[in-house]
């Protein structure tokens, strides 16, 4: 009896460090822009880059997990509205990202403030499913947050997204990290 205990606790101890919740450290983005981010990511190299953000507008920075598997990202671009405009930019953001995924379930569907700036924030699991009759993929889940804003003319973008079946894990950490933002 005392050995399975001893086993169990163990054990316990061992899913404790497995689950610990990573480092933080701040991160410079640009001359404008921090973020804390896990001491493990690392800047994602060009071709990377290219091949997981296939977007008109490259982003500003992307780091990445050592796995691979969860990806932060800043895209900037210009914009011709106001940061007074984010609520009527939230429903316009919201079909954007309703139309990219089979289906999406929000989290949090707001505009609030990070470090005393306007965002809109979204945080949901979105799901991509494989439409082609022949193919036998299993639908794509993510977790994701991701925040805009306006700075002067420019368009912010924030983005952090996590394999569904980390969520759990990673939910309150990826909160933390896109609450500590910092634009000057």
């Amino acid at each position: 009896m005392n050995m399975r205990y001893l086993a169990f606790l163990a054990i316990i101890l061992m899913a404790g460090v497995a689950f610990a919740k990573p480092k933080l450290k701040k991160v410079q983005i640009s001359k404008e822009i921090s973020v804390l981010l896990p001491q493990d990511f690392t800047p994602m190299n060009d071709d990377g880059i290219a091949r997981s953000y296939p977007a008109t507008t490259r982003p500003l920075a992307v780091y990445t997990s050592p796995n691979g598997q969860i990806d932060f990202s800043v895209t900037q671009k210009k914009s011709q509205f106001r940061a007074a405009d984010l609520a009527m930019l939230r429903e316009f953001y919201k079909a954007n990202l309703l139309e990219r995924f089979s289906k999406v379930d929000f989290i949090r569907d707001e505009v609030k403030q990070v470090k005393g700036k306007d965002y809109i924030v979204f945080e949901y699991v979105s799901t991509v499913s494989e439409d082609r009759q022949a193919s036998n993929l299993k639908p794509m889940n993510k977790y994701s947050i991701v925040q805009y804003t306006i700075q002067g003319d420019q368009l912010l973008i924030f983005t952090m997204h996590v394999p569904f079946a980390m969520k759990n894990d990673w939910q309150e950490t990826t909160r933390q990290i896109m609450e500590s933002v910092v634009i000057k």
